[in-house]
């Protein structure tokens, strides 16, 4: 019963403990929120470990293991009659306490309980409302992915049509966008930007990730940092280039050559087009100075897994060596990481932190590539 992924879409090993210990013992991250606390599978395995002493839930909200504090959410897919097509949603609850509640609720609005990210039935609003009333965050998820995602499918110009825009605590990404490009869409200039790795296996957990001005790991503070309270918020957001991204540019589906945003491909005539983020944004953009409004500095990643000279026994002597891969991308000196990886692999981390990479640009569901 317990220790079963937690994505049905994603790796067996993908588990809530297995995370956890990913989380705090080889990524070097203090939070992490998973987005299927709702099961009850995995509700049973979190207090299990509670009841074993191996997690403690905090007074302000979510629960200690080891390092990293887990906070519990939920991904849901809405598609109400006034939505375009399916919208994923991210849920978050301040305690045990809650996500129950809220998983109950969801039982009655869900066809199965125990599978992650299902089609909820009711609408955006009445959703926002139950989140609200347990005190939970509501943030849009990928919300530029060509599918399920809000501006990629589910509305044809504005949040609005599906969603009360003051019931909305951040935005998300996604990983084939950045802050200057959404921030081209006027109505995004008051949330907060979150950049969040929607790991589907333990070793893209942290592919994005924030780094967050707060006195102590907990769902008060995350929801202080979210709305710019006592000091807290935002510091940095860390992503991949969003050209590495697999659905940056717009692709045909039939031929593969990438296409410039329009509905029929100009090489095989095909309507089989997957609109690229760039181009969805384009159609969007409403504002020609996305630096208007300050935002925290996005700092552009690789995580080591995209490294093609980097296999295994390497990873996981660096890993011995220096702790976390946090560590290894953004902080270990070039001289040591010369030691332990070899000169070829250090010198495309070091090209990386200075943005000097270059790569094979992503679209029609195919990550980009280092070139």
């Amino acid at each position: 019963m317990f220790n079963k992924p937690v994505k049905i879409t994603g790796s067996k090993a993908l588990t809530l403990t297995n995370i956890l210990q990913e989380s705090s013992r080889n990524k070097g991250i203090d939070i992490v929120g998973v987005i299927d606390s709702h099961a009850p599978a995995v509700l049973m395995e979190i207090e299990e470990l509670i009841v074993s002493g191996s997690a403690t839930e905090l007074t302000d909200g979510g629960i200690q293991f080891e390092n990293v504090t887990l906070i519990l959410g939920s991904e849901i897919e809405v598609y109400d009659q006034t939505c375009r097509g399916p919208i994923h949603v991210l849920c978050y609850m301040p305690n045990l306490s809650s996500m129950k509640k809220f998983s109950k609720w969801l039982s009655t609005k869900m066809k199965n309980i125990n599978l992650s990210s299902q089609r909820y039935y009711g609408t955006g609003k009445e959703l926002q409302v139950k989140v609200k009333e347990l005190n939970g965050l509501f943030i849009p998820a990928h919300v530029f992915t060509p599918y399920k995602s809000l501006y990629g499918k589910g509305v044809n110009q504005s949040l609005t049509e599906v969603f009360d825009e003051t019931q909305i605590d951040a935005i998300e990404l996604g990983l084939s966008s950045d802050t200057i490009m959404a921030d081209q869409i006027s109505e995004l200039h008051n949330y907060t930007f979150v950049t969040n790795s929607d790991a589907h296996s333990l070793a893209k957990i942290a592919r994005e990730y924030q780094e967050i001005r707060m006195k102590e790991p907990t769902f008060k503070e995350l929801s202080w940092a979210l709305h710019q309270i006592h000091a807290r918020e935002i510091k940095s957001n860390y992503g991949m280039n969003p050209l590495l991204g697999k659905y940056h540019n717009s692709v045909c589906r039939k031929c593969l050559n990438p296409n410039k945003g329009e509905d029929r491909c100009e090489i095989c005539g095909s309507v089989k087009v997957t609109k690229g983020v760039a181009d969805r944004i384009s159609e969007l953009r409403d504002n020609f100075n996305p630096l208007q409004r300050e935002r925290p500095p996005y700092i552009y990643q690789v995580p080591l897994e995209y490294i093609p000279s980097l296999g295994p026994k390497t990873f996981e002597k660096l890993l011995n060596y220096f702790g976390t891969e946090m560590k290894i991308i953004h902080k270990v000196p070039e001289h040591e990481l010369d030691k332990v990886a070899g000169p070829k692999i250090t010198n495309i981390i070091i090209k990386m932190r200075a943005g000097e990479l270059r790569f094979q640009i992503g679209g029609g569901g195919r990550y980009g590539k280092l070139l």
